[in-house]
């Protein structure tokens, strides 16, 4: 059991988790919906007040207006059209502001009560460390969008995304270590296969995550909206097109599309046998149950996303199937790496 004076620690980190998990999804929203554009400027601060006027609102739009998203996509869009989007990108951006300071606040706090210090101190301080710089990673991707294609660009959206999940990752993390001390301590290795197996299994997830990035990139869920086959063919045709060979895996649709579908089929191998594994070990038994039906509903959400060509509702239930999949991925593995550590 955890120390009653850790345990405030680790729901607050997986609150915290909780508050990226919801970003991510607001985060995909805003890029299916064409949202993410619309706040053409980055201001921690000041930014986060609206436009109260309607001055404010004209400015801010005369401000879209200059973008290439509107000249080439939107040119018909009126303030009205203007505000909803608007809004939605700045509820995505007002999130990352509450995250931060629902992670800071409270770390301070926890600081000064000494229920945390020294090497968890310096950790959550790492943590929310890449929390700014996600912010940062943010602005970073939207610009690549406002200068002359108004899409941003495939490789600044998967780092973005990437470093969320990163984030995510690293606020579980600590969380179970916190609630299971005994054996889940942040060092020493994994002593037995099944430990090292769902370890690896989490960074075959990972792969998954950044290659979904580069499909929602250059919006290869929109062809070969067939399944098992890319229209009719196991490896299309057109896997290989573009040279030099290795630009086939950042700009084809084809090619995109397959690696992920590709490392869909290996975790649709990988799980069942880590489950397998997994049936008989006391602490990982049903961790494994989670992660098993985890994989089979965010298989059928990404195989129902292609077939019906991305609607909204199914590609943002997509990308949070995907965040579920991870955290899944991840208690298996710490549950396993304590199972092998309280041998």
């Amino acid at each position: 059991m955890a120390p009653s004076s850790q345990r405030p620690v680790a729901y607050w980190l997986i609150a915290c988790a909780a508050l990226v998990f919801t970003i991510v999804v607001v985060g995909g929203l805003t890029r299916l919906t064409h949202s993410g554009l619309s706040i053409v400027e980055w201001q921690p601060l000041v930014g986060t007040v609206p436009p109260l006027t309607q001055a404010d609102w004209e400015a801010s739009f005369a401000g879209y207006r200059m973008t290439p998203e509107f000249k080439r996509v939107n040119f018909d869009i009126d303030l009205d059209g203007y505000k909803r989007i608007f809004w939605l990108e700045y509820f995505h951006r007002l999130l990352g502001r509450l995250t931060g300071l629902v992670f800071l606040l409270p770390l301070v706090w926890f600081i000064f009560r000494g229920a945390v210090r020294g090497a968890l101190a310096w950790r959550l301080g790492g943590i929310f460390i890449l929390g700014a710089l996600q912010g940062a990673m943010g602005w970073y991707m939207v610009k690549s969008g406002l200068v002359d294609d108004p899409r941003v660009s495939q490789f600044r959206l998967t780092a973005h995304l990437g470093l969320a999940f990163i984030i995510f990752a690293a606020q579980l993390w600590t969380a179970f270590g916190l609630l299971a001390p005994s054996g889940a301590g942040a060092s020493g290795a994994p002593r037995n296969r099944l430990a090292g197996f769902a370890l690896s299994l989490c960074a075959v997830i990972f792969v998954m995550v950044l290659s979904g990035g580069m499909v929602a990139g250059i919006r290869a869920g929109f062809a070969y909206n067939t399944f098992p086959l890319m229209n009719g063919q196991f490896i299309p045709a057109e896997i290989m097109l573009i040279e030099p060979w290795y630009k086939n895996f950042f700009y084809n649709m084809a090619t995109v599309q397959f690696v992920h579908r590709s490392i869909a089929w290996l975790l649709m191998l990988l799980v069942p046998m880590l489950w397998w594994q997994a049936r008989s070990v006391p602490g990982v038994r049903r961790p494994a149950h989670v992660l098993l039906g985890a994989l089979g509903v965010q298989v059928a959400l990404g195989i129902s996303t292609l077939l019906l060509h991305v609607p909204i509702p199914l590609a943002a239930a997509h990308q949070a199937g995907a965040a579920l999949l991870f955290a899944a991925a991840l208690r298996v593995a710490h549950a396993a790496r304590r199972a092998s550590h309280d041998r």
